[in-house]
């Protein structure tokens, strides 16, 4: 094997070696079980999927927040835990069935990376499922019970909305994370905006333009 050859091949496992850890540490949620047994076939399923289901090498940009990362993690494991025994109290509520529907996500930032992370993290969550992606339009349509009105689909569609935007906190591109922070502001922006009328009662204003004015 040439120098060169040498090269690129240890480029292509240092680029593929977080997915190979995530890979591995998926195994071991989807089996609940974190032992050795469990760490070792995750590793063996890893290597034979990044080796053998050839796929194109995904880029990187390698940007973690840690400190958004942790708040990430205790979310998503305290969501874990709240899921649970959401479905536990709907399964034994006898009462009412427990309603399910499939919801439309448009997300916003994200691209092939945040999509998965979306998608994997929705599906952790007890309660909702995955069950189609639209990688054009970047759209997500899940499977979720404890839904009994349109207000139910509207919480439950923002509240993975928040989630894209945790990831894009934590390991979002340079370009998405800016794009999430123009957002913010906009939004604190129009609020501060909608305070200030608020407060201004209805008091005419003497800040309309006139015809022909720029808009």
């Amino acid at each position: 094997m040439s120098p060169g050859s040498k090269r690129s091949l240890l480029r292509d496992i240092l680029l593929q070696l977080p997915f190979m850890l995530w890979l591995t540490v998926l195994w071991m949620l989807l089996w609940h079980q974190f032992t050795p047994l469990a760490l070792l076939t995750g590793i063996l399923v890893a290597i034979f999927v990044t080796r053998v289901f050839r796929l194109p090498t995904v880029e990187l940009v390698g940007r973690v927040n840690p400190w958004y990362a942790l708040v990430f993690v205790v979310l998503f494991l305290g969501a874990v835990v709240m899921g649970a025994i959401s479905v536990t109290i709907q399964v034994f509520d006898f009462r009412r069935q427990p309603g399910a529907a499939i919801v439309e996500i448009p997300l916003r930032y994200a691209d092939d990376i945040v999509t998965t992370h979306v998608a994997v993290t929705a599906s952790l969550i007890p309660g909702s499922l995955v069950v189609e992606s639209d990688r054009n339009r970047r759209i997500l349509y899940l499977h979720v019970i404890g839904v009994h009105s349109r207000a139910d689909v509207d919480d439950f569609r923002d509240e993975v909305l928040r989630w894209e935007r945790r990831i894009v906190r934590a390991v979002g591109t340079p370009q998405q994370y800016r794009a999430l922070k123009a957002d913010e502001l906009r939004l604190a922006s129009s609020a501060q905006a909608s305070m200030t009328d608020a407060g201004n009662g209805d008091a005419p204003s003497d800040r309309s333009e006139p015809k022909g004015g720029l808009r």
